[in-house]
């Protein structure tokens, strides 16, 4: 287990219990894979490199540090405390060796965020504090101290300057174009820098539910006491298996606006992760280190983040990764089940049997395959 107290500038920080420490992490062991295979596509998009090197030496950042300064409450030994004593916490537990500046802004939005190029900083808006209790937002503040210690940071900052971006030249057709395309791309990778940071959080706080509670106040508010989480995990396998392909397609055009996961998505991704045995390996002291990380191969994880997708298709009830799974297995019928899935969109009445529901000849006669 952790130390009980420790030394840091001067005074004392004691968790309100003990945790385990994770000497030397690598961000690699607590690392969706769909995160890291989401950064590598970035990196490969046409245009990408340009404008990334071009937009690290313009980023106002010395700017955006003054602007928290003098319009927000830096957490401090006489600010904030109980903020500050977790912050000390989680990057004692995560072993970052410098400590991000965190601030609080007056937003009622609850929000948290980790920005920076060259030095991060944390900011984490009054909602958020007023909403969550103390584990929870221990928890959250790990989350930004994973993002800190991935080096998610700048990508954040490049993501929120662009999208403002966006909005200024929208009068301009292929200026827009172009900004957009980039910022839907870091948009998929940061949703997927969110499992990860998630991830980071439960290591920070250690405490599985609170981490389900922070995220069902995410989505509805501060009513615990009307909140189950079992049944908010049902939502999400009801979300990911309902429906047919219409709603896979409007899952996909709800999503691709949004910088985060559904909140019942992050929820039923990290309850998986926290059973699985990477979770207890690292628990156990077995992980990753940092001094290792200069040997890591590149190929090697991109082929396990194409593992990691393969698995999420076959094992996904989305309909229409069920679909795709068919199409690489060569299913039979397959173009009545996506005239079926479809039918909703122009209100027409399957044609793939006869309304006297005798058999029709031809390929579609195969009988169906059975559903996993």
């Amino acid at each position: 287990m952790s130390d009980d107290g420790r030394q840091n500038n001067g005074s004392e920080n004691v968790p309100s219990r003990q945790r385990r420490r994770f000497p030397g992490i690598s961000s690699r062991a607590y690392e969706h894979p769909a995160d890291r295979s989401a950064l590598v596509a970035l990196r490969k998009l046409s245009g990408f490199d340009t404008v990334f090197k071009a937009l690290s030496g313009l980023l106002p950042e010395r700017s955006l540090r003054l602007l928290f300064l003098s319009d927000s409450v830096r957490v401090s030994d006489q600010q904030f405390t109980h903020l500050n004593d977790m912050l000390r916490d989680a990057c004692y537990i995560l072993d970052l060796e410098k400590v991000p500046p965190m601030y609080v802004n007056q937003d009622p939005q609850p929000n948290a965020m980790c920005i920076g190029l060259d030095e991060p900083i944390i900011v984490v808006t009054t909602g958020l504090v007023e909403l969550l209790d103390e584990e929870e937002m221990r928890a959250v503040i790990g989350h930004e101290v994973g993002h800190a210690l991935s080096g998610h940071a700048l990508y954040r900052t490049i993501l929120l300057f662009l999208t403002n971006l966006a909005v200024r030249v929208a009068w301009i057709p292929l200026g827009s174009i172009a900004i957009m395309a980039i910022v839907t791309a870091l948009r998929e990778w940061f949703r997927k820098s969110e499992l990860s940071a998630d991830r980071a959080g439960l290591l920070a706080g250690q405490d599985l539910r609170a981490s389900m509670r922070g995220l069902m106040k995410l989505a509805g508010g501060n009513h615990l006491h009307e909140m189950n989480v079992d049944a908010f995990l049902q939502q999400a396998d009801e979300y990911e298996a309902g429906g047919d392909l219409r709603d896979s397609v409007l899952k996909i055009l709800n999503v691709l606006p949004r910088t985060h996961p559904f909140a019942t998505v992050r929820a039923a991704e990290l309850k998986k992760w926290a059973e699985s045995r990477d979770y207890q390996r690292i628990m156990d002291g077995h992980y990753p280190r940092r001094d290792e990380d200069k040997d890591t191969s590149v190929s090697d994880s991109f082929r396990e983040s194409a593992a990691h997708y393969a698995t999420s298709v076959k094992s996904s009830k989305d309909p229409l990764m069920k679909l795709v799974t068919d199409i690489a297995g060569g299913a039979g019928g397959l173009g009545g089940r996506v005239r079926r899935g479809f039918d909703g969109f122009t209100g027409s009445p399957s044609s793939d049997a006869p309304s006297d529901g005798s058999p029709r000849n031809g390929s579609d006669d195969t009988p169906p395959r059975s559903e996993d």
